[in-house]
């Protein structure tokens, strides 16, 4: 899945306010009225909402009306068990809910006013301007406390539904952090940035098969050399959280650990840009060290050079294989590359593609001619032929885009990677998952042996 955090710009999951925090709006009213903590006349059925499309500002109008009553009764009638797993909990995320809770308080005090433009006590961090906002917005900093602690709970409910059948959860953690987020606001020692918070320059990637410009994200580099010398404990302490909530996790942009694209700070394209190191073998040798394995998906894609796969192949990490990428339509050249090798993840399509329905629509003739007769289908079953090949490759995992197994056209895409508006609002339809395509999957997931070891026929 996508990251779980707060969404930012343009509704992003990757231009969160923190690399911790879980997104306020996955947490369910059924949940809380089970817990005691809202009565269900309280949870008012939501308007009707376009088919299809995610509706931001009607899920926060509404979530945050239920989780401010929920605070409201926990406490002003406190159970036992709540207090005791609430102060266990807040112990327990120190490390980032301290910093993260205040942030979020002062964002809403200031207007959503970035950190740097904050006063100058609050924005460097002075002791006593700390102090003292700590100590008059102690009750709003509880409720954002409050608010993780409900997400915590719930999804280690999920997590714990989810084992008992069977079922695993893949997380994705994204290489940077947005520049206007409670991490670089409380580790700002740990990013390349001047004095005042501003940055010298921001992460991007070079002109690619998405962009002709490349991409210039705006998110600030890290300064490896002084993650180094603190033992890496911010990352450290990011997996750690990562590892509680998911089975696997997808390290997103992972070229960035060998190195990342510099873009000077306010250049409109990223031609201009550079690379810097980046953390390489010593960072995930401490990673290890820390934690006693390294359960990642090594996101491979783009500019793969010799030494980000040996990084890669060093910690036996799975790449990946994207099918939209290894078809080649040339007459003359096979149609697909050599199957990935074992130790990979392969996809039709990623958050970042479009569905495979409407790649196939923007082929030219000549290419949609030469696909089908690659998979010896008709127009009709193109989807589902380059579903069947992900399953049958030789990868130890294969990713579907749900929107590929509905067939489902550009309308429909997640994310175009260099545009700000209309993303991330995909949403399925109600009634759009049916029993028949159930079966669908379930045969092709049993001809091709990915039902599971430990699952009966």
């Amino acid at each position: 899945m996508l990251p779980i955090g707060p969404t930012g710009g343009g509704n992003s999951p990757y231009q969160s306010s923190s690399a911790f925090a879980g997104n306020p709006y996955l947490i369910s009213p059924d949940l809380l009225v089970k817990q005691g903590l809202l009565e269900r006349g309280e949870v008012t059925p939501p308007p009707k909402a376009k088919p299809g499309k995610a509706d931001y500002g009607q899920a926060q109008n509404l979530k945050d009306g239920w989780l401010k009553n929920a605070f409201t009764r926990f406490e002003n009638k406190p159970k036992k068990t709540w207090i005791k797993s609430f102060e266990e909990f807040v112990s327990r995320e120190a490390f980032w809910l301290d910093d993260f809770s205040l942030f979020i308080v002062l964002k809403e005090k200031k207007g959503t006013q970035a950190w740097t433009r904050w006063d100058e006590g609050l924005r460097d961090r002075r002791p006593e301007a700390l102090a003292e906002a700590r100590k008059t917005q102690a009750g709003e900093i509880r409720y954002h406390q409050f608010v993780q602690w409900l997400f915590a709970e719930q999804w280690k409910e999920l997590r714990a539904l989810c084992r008992k059948k069977g079922i695993g959860l893949i997380g994705d953690i994204p290489m940077f952090v947005a520049h206007d987020s409670s991490d670089t606001w409380s580790h700002r020692e740990i990013f390349k940035m001047n004095p005042d918070g501003s940055l010298p320059g921001v992460a991007g990637v070079p002109p690619d098969y998405f962009s002709p410009d490349g991409q210039v994200w705006g998110m600030p580099l890290f300064d490896w050399e002084a993650l180094k010398a603190q033992g890496y404990r911010w990352w450290i302490e990011r997996f750690k959280t990562a590892f509680r909530r998911f089975d696997l996790n997808r390290l997103d942009h992972f070229i960035g650990f060998v190195r990342a694209f510099e873009v000077p700070a306010g250049e409109k394209t990223a031609v201009k840009g550079t690379f810097q190191p980046g953390g390489g073998a010593p960072f995930f040798e401490a990673v290890r060290a820390a934690l006693g394995s390294l359960p990642f998906i090594a996101e491979d894609l783009g500019l793969l050079t010799d030494e980000v796969e040996a990084l890669r192949d060093q910690f036996q990490l799975p790449g990946m294989g994207v099918l939209q990428f290894d078809f080649n339509p040339e007459p003359e050249k096979p149609p697909f590359r050599l199957p990935r090798p074992e130790n990979s993840v392969v996809y039709t399509g990623t958050h970042d593609n479009d569905t495979t329905a409407g790649w196939y629509g923007k082929l030219d003739e000549a290419a949609r001619e030469t696909l089908c007769q690659a998979l010896g289908v008709g127009e009709p079953d193109v989807v589902w032929a380059l579903v069947a090949r992900a399953m049958a490759a030789p990868a130890d995992l294969a990713i579907l885009p749900l929107q590929d197994l509905l067939g489902l056209g550009l309308e429909d895409r997640m994310n175009t990677p260099g545009t700000a508006e209309g993303n991330w609002e995909w949403r399925l339809k109600e009634g759009a998952l049916s029993g028949d395509l159930a079966q669908r999957v379930r045969a092709l997931t049993l001809a091709f042996g990915r039902l599971g070891k430990d699952n009966p026929a």
